[in-house]
């Protein structure tokens, strides 16, 4: 197993002397060459997953686990390594840019960073030849991101993270910030260079058609407990936990049958939230 969270958890102090638990015992894992999605809607846990997987946050209990190495207990020199072969790509490529760096020295800083490769001709190669894979290219090398649209921003930002060849992306919804006609393309992308480049990806969403449409195994989590897990087919076709259910029921449906069914079970998940918070879980 390439990447694996074990019975993490973590909480935050409210100031009322109580604890807001953002993480409960949170497990999950990724082989090598998957992509695995993460779904959840805003609140659920996935930010503070996400910075505790990437040592930005540590946890109160549980392990992140790196090709065999414990990453909240790693040195200095096993935590370069690990944040040279771990990227992430963040959600605004507005805000994740730097605004003062032009396209080669956002996309090359990596290299400069890790000790990767020190001379600037070699270095621009390994740039361009990476932006070409997201789509740009060489003319793009001088120009500054707000020049760019969104989808190409976002393109930028992935091509950042390819440049040193990572195995693992650890991707925090890099598509919910950009246009629906935008996103296609950029999930696409994301496919094209994980079978070129035999990448490992950890896809974080709140878009369930993103995650069908991408994502081998899925995790479903939920004030900040994994409620449900499994593969493609099981978790969209035989969903258990009412959450799930509740997720899957508010896509959009252009079947009016399939909109009733959905309209009912809308309306049990609503006695269900009047009692109290779900209790069944689905491992």
């Amino acid at each position: 197993m390439l990447f694996e969270l074990n019975h993490l958890s973590k909480s935050f102090a409210d100031g009322r002397r109580a604890r807001a638990i953002a993480l409960d015992d949170v497990s999950l894992s990724v082989d090598a060459g998957e992509a695995i999605g993460l779904v959840g809607e805003s609140g659920s846990g996935k930010t503070t997953l996400i910075r505790c997987a990437l040592r930005l946050l540590m946890p109160d209990s549980g392990s992140v686990v790196y090709d065999g190495m414990n990453v909240v207990d790693a040195g200095r020199a096993e935590l370069r390594r690990f944040r040279r072969e771990v990227q992430p790509v963040f959600q605004d490529p507005f805000a994740s840019l730097n605004p003062r760096m032009n396209v080669e020295q956002l996309v090359g800083e990596g290299l400069i960073v890790h000790g990767i490769e020190k001379r600037a001709a070699k270095r621009r190669d390994i740039v361009v030849e990476t932006l070409e894979m997201v789509g740009l290219g060489a003319r793009d090398l001088p120009r500054y991101t707000q020049s760019f649209s969104g989808g190409q921003r976002q393109r930028i930002a992935i091509a950042r993270a390819l440049a040193i060849r990572p195995r693992l992306l650890i991707c925090d919804e890099p598509v919910s910030a950009l246009d629906v006609s935008v996103q296609a393309q950029v999930i696409n992308l994301l496919q094209d260079m994980q079978r070129a480049l035999g990448l490992t990806i950890l896809f974080i969403a709140h878009d369930l058609a993103v995650v069908r449409h991408f994502c081998e195994r899925i995790y479903v989590l939920h004030h900040g407990r994994v409620v449900e897990s499994g593969d493609r087919a099981s978790v969209f076709d035989s969903p258990r936990h009412p959450y799930t259910q509740a997720l899957l029921g508010a896509m959009p449906i252009p079947d009016p049958v399939a909109a009733r069914e959905r309209r009912a079970l809308r309306k049990l998940n609503r006695l269900a939230l009047n009692g109290a918070a779900f209790a069944m879980e689905s491992k």
